[in-house]
């Protein structure tokens, strides 16, 4: 099966619970967390946990670029302050061994803010030099920068600024882009047609490259076109509307990468990929 679908499942009573809720909801990829979202520090990954994890992924058919990990919205590797910068790095980095303990090979993160303290420029050589920083410490895992809201001082709204990124990375093949239709919808970029759809990515392969695109978050949105706020909608609910996701579903370009619901009705994950799984077969 060429498309990957599948929602951001709980990880709650550990991580090895995880594949088998996915397989539960019919999804084929899935996203976590590894450790709790909102600590900075957690007690490392048991020895046991591991190889339970890595089990229920055989078990289920899960394959490494079939899982998307999802670091911690406390880290801002573009922190305008030292502290908070080594603070954030040091994290990013334990998230990534954690990802590589557990035979995944991606890791989604948000880039960073600059909390008008620092350039827009500055802030992005900082996440670039993060991204740097983590490459030399933990081997293999590559780094997957979600495109934003553009909400607050965030960055990574606009395509210039995941160029700009991946263009000081020292190893192009370890770093990609996870885009989320809804943050890319309310930082301006039109998805309500097929025919806007078509104009979006194609900026996007100008600006970016579709080779970088590594995951999708496929959400609808609360929040109009360039709205700048980041409010998800369950599929066709809100302002984007399904002629997108039927898009993403039929075309091949979006195969073989995670394509993960964050979907505000987890009861009702199983429908949309299953709606989902009829475009693409269709």
């Amino acid at each position: 099966m060429k498309k990957f679908i599948g929602a951001h499942v709980s990880a709650a009573g550990g991580v090895d619970n995880v594949p088998q809720r996915a397989s539960e909801i019919g999804a084929n990829a899935f996203a976590l967390f590894t450790k709790n979202q909102r600590q900075w520090v957690a007690k490392p990954l048991d020895e046991k946990v591991i190889q339970n994890f890595k089990a229920e992924c055989q078990k289920y058919g899960f394959r490494a670029e079939q899982i998307l990990p999802h670091d911690s919205y406390l880290i801002n590797l573009g922190a305008p302050e030292q502290e908070k910068l080594e603070k954030s790095r040091a994290a990013f980095i334990d998230e990534m061994e954690r990802c590589h303990q557990l035979g995944l090979t991606l890791l989604n993160f948000h880039p960073g803010s600059h909390l008008k303290k620092i350039s827009e420029e500055e802030c992005l050589d900082r996440i670039a030099e993060s991204i740097n920083l983590a490459h030399q410490a933990v081997p293999e895992v590559i780094a997957v920068i979600e495109n934003t809201a553009g909400q607050g001082t965030n960055l990574g709204w606009r395509f210039e600024h995941l160029a700009y990124i991946i263009d000081k990375v020292d190893d192009k093949s370890r770093v990609g882009v996870c885009i989320d239709t809804c943050h890319t919808f309310t930082a301006g970029y039109d998805l309500r047609t097929k025919e806007a759809c078509e104009a979006t990515f194609s900026e996007f392969d100008r600006v970016v490259g579709m080779h970088y695109l590594r995951a999708m978050h496929l959400n609808d949105s609360k929040i109009p076109l360039a709205g700048k706020v980041d409010r998800h909608q369950s599929l066709g609910k809100g302002e984007i509307g399904w002629d997108c996701f039927e898009y993403i579903a039929k075309d091949p370009r979006f195969d073989s990468i995670p394509l993960i619901l964050e979907t505000i009705e987890p009861e009702v994950w199983a429908d949309e990929i299953q709606q989902l799984r009829l475009f693409a077969i269709n």
